[in-house]
């Protein structure tokens, strides 16, 4: 108390400082037990998780499939690539390489592009160019590039926070470049790689703009990776412009926030675990 006295600013600065964390918190839980409030009561069984798709029914359970389908195809897609490029960045490449240097920049700013840019690029790329029209395949690699700059940017800061005492000890004992990355640097990195891949998680199933262009909005459940498909934020959006289906739209929030959290507490088990 005496330090806060002699230094009045440091005690605006804590206050600030707790007002922030109170409001943010605030915020989030309002808007969690808002959605709960009002999508709870209008889960209805087994209408909204009927098998198939029906104006009476507006049954969501073909966009949680395809929610599923799309996170997991472009996580194969994208996480490998990713993690390869921080890898080569990183523990390969020279330092004050300026191709390296270019790399980084060009991912931070493709990270920071409006998801809608993502998906009018591949609009035109895939849909149109290629012939593809709205296929789970276009919408999938569309995000695969959209998160691909994520992954690159989390995997590299998570690598390159592995003391080089590690590195230095496996040298020592005479394993080499490609064992020491994989065997030593890489488990250890683990956490950071796999915080990354629960933002990216979160991006694929919150991802709307870009789906719509590339995906499409069909309500079914694709029989190949060039049917049409429709993710689970897809079809909130669809059922909110439709305005006619608010209280199914509120229900679909629920089952989204509520997937979101598990496979987030999901992930942050495996990390741990991982860890120890």
């Amino acid at each position: 108390m005496d330090y806060l006295k002699k230094h009045p600013l440091s005690f605006f600065l804590r206050l600030a400082v707790w007002a922030s964390a109170l409001l943010t918190a605030g915020v989030v839980i309002f808007l969690i037990g808002y959605i709960l409030v009002q999508g709870v009561p209008n889960l209805t069984l087994p209408g909204l998780f009927a098998w198939e798709f029906t104006a009476e029914n507006q049954s969501m359970m073909p966009a949680i499939i395809n929610t599923v389908i799309m996170t997991v195809l472009t996580l194969l897609l994208a996480v490998p690539v990713g993690v390869f490029a921080a890898i080569y960045l990183v523990e390969y490449s020279k330092k004050g390489n300026r191709l390296v240097k270019l790399i980084r920049v060009t991912a931070e700013t493709l990270s920071g592009i409006p998801s809608i840019v993502y998906g009018l690029f591949g609009y035109i790329v895939f849909v149109i160019t290629l012939g593809w029209s709205y296929t789970l395949l276009s919408g999938i690699i569309t995000l695969a590039i959209m998160i691909l700059p994520l992954i690159i940017r989390t995997t590299e800061e998570a690598l390159i926070a592995v003391p080089d005492s590690f590195r230095e000890g496996s040298f020592g004992l005479g394993a080499g470049k490609l064992r020491t990355v994989f065997r030593i640097v890489l488990p250890s990195a683990v956490p950071g790689v796999l915080s990354g891949i629960i933002l990216a998680i979160g991006r694929i199933v919150g991802e709307s703009a870009a789906l719509i262009f590339t995906a499409g909005t069909n309500p079914a459940i694709p029989g190949s990776l060039f049917s049409s498909a429709s993710t689970l934020s897809v079809h909130l959006y669809t059922l909110l412009t439709e305005g006619l289906y608010t209280r199914q739209a509120y229900a679909t929030a629920v089952v989204l926030l509520v997937m979101v959290i598990f496979i987030n507490a999901l992930s942050g088990m495996l990390a741990k675990k991982l860890w120890r």
